[in-house]
């Protein structure tokens, strides 16, 4: 590490940090039954749609035999939550999803 922050900059920070909910989704016990492609396609089309939307800030598909993916979504962890079951792969029992409360900072992003 070369930058050099200080607590004043570090009590600054916190100061702006927003609330989100992190949607972990792990890979679940039916996740190769008969049809999976086309219910990961509709997940994937909503999770789209979910971004498209500004519900979902960021979103990770991971490439894991183990997790499936990583969204920070804008709302409450209940909605989150809410949208979440609702997802076509986690109804099918192909994904698993826990929702989490965590925050972020004005500025974040990924690099282009």
């Amino acid at each position: 590490m070369s930058a050099t922050v200080t607590d004043e900059q570090i009590r600054a920070l916190a100061a702006t940090a927003k609330p989100y909910s992190l949607a972990f989704l792990r890979w679940g016990p039916e996740r190769t039954m008969d049809g999976a492609d086309a219910i990961e396609l509709e997940h994937q089309r909503r999770m789209v749609s979910l971004r498209a939307e500004g519900v979902i800030a960021i979103l990770c598909p991971v490439a894991s035999d183990t997790v499936a993916g990583v969204a920070i979504m804008t709302v409450s962890t209940e909605e989150a939550a809410a949208i979440m079951a609702a997802d076509p792969c986690v109804r099918a029992g192909m994904m698993r999803c826990e929702v989490h409360p965590c925050h972020g900072f004005p500025g974040d992003a990924l690099p282009a």
